[in-house]
């Protein structure tokens, strides 16, 4: 049997329980205590024509599993129905290992395996709210709850010696060669047009596309001054594959690979003459 194929056992369906909610500290002192121990005694007090009274009362077996923890004995349980739900309680049994049953003659027989068993053990009828009655151990636990809570989870603390790690630095190294490279190349200054010109031509004497930011590294001119002089000589792609590139309009070009193919182009006019 697979594990999703496992049997419900719906025995109990119709057994009413309750589902209780209780304080932090009861239920760590339950979670506590041995399974054959008394945690506690429910006191139902019927009155004709009113609700009925829960009480619920530790046991001195339970209060003193801790003794330097003192913790209310007395609490009250509001009680209310369960109308709009349909909620139940499940419980499962873990199969034992698994044993080879055999006569001695199918020794290679596989081992008899039992499937996790689950129980319905009742259906929730009323919830029940357990709280404690407000006497001075329950003040006293509560305040010392809120002392708790407000012990801050960070402190500062004086020291005494130079601490290392995460030493904290007024300025960092490559900020500080920035600011002195940058003082050292100072403001720059317009060259002549036609120097400026000569740069840009022996720089496209070398590769065909420039973006901005390296002619500026070439020519050392101030941008605005240098874009005015791109404009006149080169234009501005716009599309791909050089989108915002800068190349040299066609009246300024005169690269090898051009002379190449007209020096091509006139061997083979010479040819078709021949």
């Amino acid at each position: 049997m697979s594990k999703d194929d496992r049997e419900l056992d719906l025995s109990n369906a119709g057994r009413g329980v309750w589902l209780v909610k209780v304080p932090k500290y009861i239920a760590q002192k339950w979670s506590k205590a041995p399974s054959n121990m008394d945690v506690g005694k429910l006191r139902i007090s019927k009155t004709p024509g009113q609700k009925a009274q829960v009480s619920l009362s530790l046991t001195q077996a339970v209060v003193n599993l801790d003794p330097e923890e003192r913790i209310p004995t007395e609490h009250i349980l509001d009680v209310s129905v369960v109308t709009k739900q349909t909620l139940g309680v499940f419980s499962h049994v873990m199969p034992p290992e698994p044993v080879n049953i055999s006569n001695g003659k199918d020794k290679d027989q596989p081992p008899v395996t039992e499937s996790e068993k689950l129980y319905m053990e009742g259906r929730i009828v009323q919830k029940l709210e357990c709280r404690p009655i407000a006497d001075n151990c329950y003040m006293q636990l509560k305040l010392e709850s809120i002392r708790r809570a407000s012990v801050p989870q960070r402190r500062v603390q004086p020291i005494d010696k130079i601490v290392q790690n995460f030493k904290p630095v007024k300025d960092h190294a490559h900020n500080i060669e920035y600011r002195e490279r940058k003082k050292a190349e100072g403001k720059k200054a317009r060259d002549d047009k036609n120097s400026v010109m000569d740069m840009l031509f022996n720089a496209f004497e070398k590769h065909q596309y420039y973006n901005i930011k390296d002619l500026v590294k070439i020519t050392k001119q101030p941008i605005g001054y240098l874009k005015e002089i791109l404009k006149e000589v080169c234009d501005y792609n716009m599309k791909n594959p050089h989108k915002n590139m800068w190349e040299l309009k066609k009246e300024y070009r005169h690269y090898k690979t051009d002379e190449k193919k007209e020096d091509d182009e006139k061997a083979n006019t010479d040819s078709d003459s021949d």
